[in-house]
């Protein structure tokens, strides 16, 4: 991966710390609910809000790349880190 210097703030990297952690006991929940044997229903209600979670959670990354990294990488004419961020998002996509 290309090392393009980038740098996130630690208020920023506390808060999306901070949201994984919250999708991870959601997801230990979930884990939880299926060794107890709990309602499949139940299961998968819980297994979208993960999954709205981690989503929610991408388009944070996202956006937060777009309006950090990606803006330094132009300016610095940092062609490999626009390609690499346009090979991420094909296979986020």
């Amino acid at each position: 991966m290309h090392d393009h210097g980038h740098y996130h703030s630690p208020e920023h990297k506390k808060k999306l710390v901070n949201r994984l952690s919250r999708i991870i006991g959601h997801l230990q929940k979930v884990k939880s609910m299926v060794e107890n044997d709990e309602d499949c229903s139940d299961i998968l209600v819980q297994l979208s809000a993960v999954d709205s979670a981690i989503r929610s959670a991408q388009k944070v990354i996202i956006n937060e790349h777009i309006s950090h990294c990606i803006i330094h990488a132009v300016e610095d004419h940092d062609t490999q880190a626009l390609e690499e961020f346009q090979k991420a998002i094909e296979k986020f996509l």
